[in-house]
């Protein structure tokens, strides 16, 4: 029997840590300490923290623990009452994350006992890839093994194996979760990646704002090479400065070098001269942890998950306005709406869906009468949004697409590395276009300037990042065109968002002239006699929203 405490970083931030610190000095029979340890990411970060009691080699989980909690967490340690615990996992199916929440990732011998580093030997690893159908899980969904045959086969005694953890997606933090809840995954990835195509180097790319992640790798690196793991394969971490540009992987490769990031033309292609001129393969967190599993069970076992064209499972990031924020690990050929309505409990507050943004700021947003989409690289390609990395922002109905759009651009805008004038100048103009629009001075014929500044950036961008980056306007624009007609045309949003576009009115028949909303009001734009119907000046008026916030009567109408 043992203790684990959800200690990712989500359940620190939830206060992990406080309880923690309870359960180390909690005793059980016969005053013994009972043996509490820490662990990565359940999944569910909404029901942080959560603290999982292993009894027989069964998981028992408790869900927005707090100190006081800790009784009964020890009680049900020392006993048999089953019935105040419950299992938060969905199905057991899991592959990137069946480690995550149930071993200590500070622990070797915890992730040898679950079979790590059991399959680094006699093993044609890129044979079960090919059978597995794995395709790399960054998001260009590119197969797995013919990248790792390319590297087995490319010239030259130094070969080296790169994992690309820079996960810069909003919304995103699939990554960070395997890395900081399953850091041995991740170093025999690259190990088995190593082997199989004669490298003898592995460098792993982390984005310097995920310091818990790096110091679980810099924990596992230590005990992996003390227990001889990697005599033959020498693996270093190198932070990031936080680029999103460099989860392209020349940029990353230019980083690493100690360059600017910025991508490259190709080819070559890394796998023929990568990180300084040696060929060099690129994969990120999650397929790493895909090939351990498949390493273990076999290609074919993997195959036999997912949709035909798209195997395995896939890893998603619940964000925005979801009812349950948290990760979720499906198998390929789910539906979009499972996903955000039985497995994420639909939208928070009870408010309607509106869409959903896959891909980052290289995917795109897809309406509600498409959410019986499958996870699928070629259906969700169809839509004009791509896989990515697996985030999943939720949007009800009180997000302006329009503004979404805005914001998904304004991020390439500053993340652009601006090698090439298409992205540099391109983007920048379609944000002041955007501006405009959400500021209410849109003009006929922006939407069609939207559509050929974005043709324009699709075919002079060097790299993927910013081929994509006016997904998220063009999809916006296929599927919330009247949102956009409205901002243009009647100055009007209607998803009462855009601040440019708001006005507030006190509705006389519902104000009692209480003048909470007079005395808030930080530039006293509201007046009126105590005990009469107040009245807004809209040439004072900030638009900041503190007389609706505070009115307990719902007499301010935003219009």
């Amino acid at each position: 029997m043992r203790i684990l405490v959800g200690m990712g970083s989500c359940g620190l931030a939830s206060g992990a840590g406080e309880v923690y610190n309870e359960l180390k000095n909690a005793v059980g029979v016969d005053g013994v300490r009972l043996p509490a340890f820490p662990t990565g990411c359940l999944g569910p970060c909404y029901l942080e923290p959560i603290v999982t009691v292993e009894k027989d080699g069964e998981f028992y989980d408790f869900t927005k623990v707090d100190k006081n909690a800790v009784a009964d967490i020890v009680e049900f340690a020392i006993t048999d009452n089953k019935s105040i615990a419950q299992s938060i996992r969905p199905h057991n199916q899991y592959i990137a994350l069946i480690n995550c929440g149930r071993i200590n990732p500070e622990d070797i011998n915890d992730y040898i006992s679950r079979g790590g580093y059991s399959k680094t030997n006699n093993l044609d690893i890129i044979a079960e890839l090919k059978t597995s159908g794995l395709r790399g899980r960054g998001g260009a969904g590119f197969p797995t093994h013919f990248k790792w045959q390319a590297l087995k086969d490319a010239s030259g005694d130094n070969k080296v194996v790169i994992c690309n953890a820079d996960e810069g997606d909003p919304g995103a933090f699939m990554d960070r979760a395997i890395l900081e809840g399953d850091p041995h995954s991740i170093l025999e990835g690259m190990l088995l990646a190593g082997l199989a195509c004669g490298a003898s180097e592995g460098i792993i790319y982390v984005r310097a704002e995920y310091p818990l992640a790096i110091k679980r790798l810099e924990i596992a690196l230590t005990q992996a090479k003390q227990k001889g793991f990697l005599n033959k394969f020498n693996i270093r971490i190198k932070a990031g400065a936080g680029a999103f540009v460099c989860g392209e992987e020349t940029a990353l490769i230019a980083s690493l070098e100690g360059e600017r990031g910025m991508p490259r033309l190709k080819p070559p292609f890394p796998t023929q001269k990568g990180y300084f001129g040696a060929p060099s393969l690129i994969n990120n967190v999650e397929t790493f942890a895909n090939v351990v599993w498949t390493a273990r069970h076999g290609g074919e076992a993997f195959a036999k998950i997912g949709a035909p064209n798209s195997k395995g499972n896939k890893v998603f990031a619940l964000a925005g306005k979801s009812a349950r924020g948290g990760l979720i690990e499906v198998p390929m050929g789910i539906s979009l709406r499972e996903c955000i309505f039985d497995l994420g409990g639909g939208v928070k507050d009870g408010k309607n869906f509106k869409a959903v943004q896959l891909g980052g700021p290289s995917g795109g947003c897809i309406p509600e009468n498409l959410l019986d989409t499958k996870i699928d690289y070629a259906e969700l390609n169809a839509t004009g949004a791509i896989m990515g990395s697996g985030g999943m922002v939720v949007m009800d109905e009180t997000t302006c697409m329009v503004d979404m759009a805005r914001f998904f651009l304004d991020f390439t805008v500053k993340e652009s590395c601006g090698k090439c004038v298409s992205c540099r100048v391109g983007t920048k103009r379609m944000l002041e276009v955007l501006e405009r629009i959400v500021a209410g001075k849109g003009e006929e014929g922006d939407m069609q300037k939207l559509e050929d500044l974005s043709a324009f950036i699709k075919d002079g961008a060097l790299c993927g990042l910013g081929q994509t980056a006016p997904n998220p306007v063009l999809t916006a624009i296929k599927y919330f065109r009247d949102e956009f007609e409205c901002h243009i045309n009647d100055k009007r949003c209607t998803a009462k968002s855009c601040v440019a576009l708001k006005r507030y009115k006190i509705l006389a028949d519902k104000c009692i002239g209480c003048t909470v909303c007079a005395i808030k009001c930080p530039v006293k734009a509201i007046s009126g006699e105590r005990k009469s119907a107040h009245i807004v000046d809209d040439s004072k008026c900030t638009k900041c929203g503190i007389c609706s916030t505070v009115c307990k009567f719902k007499a301010v109408e935003i219009l």
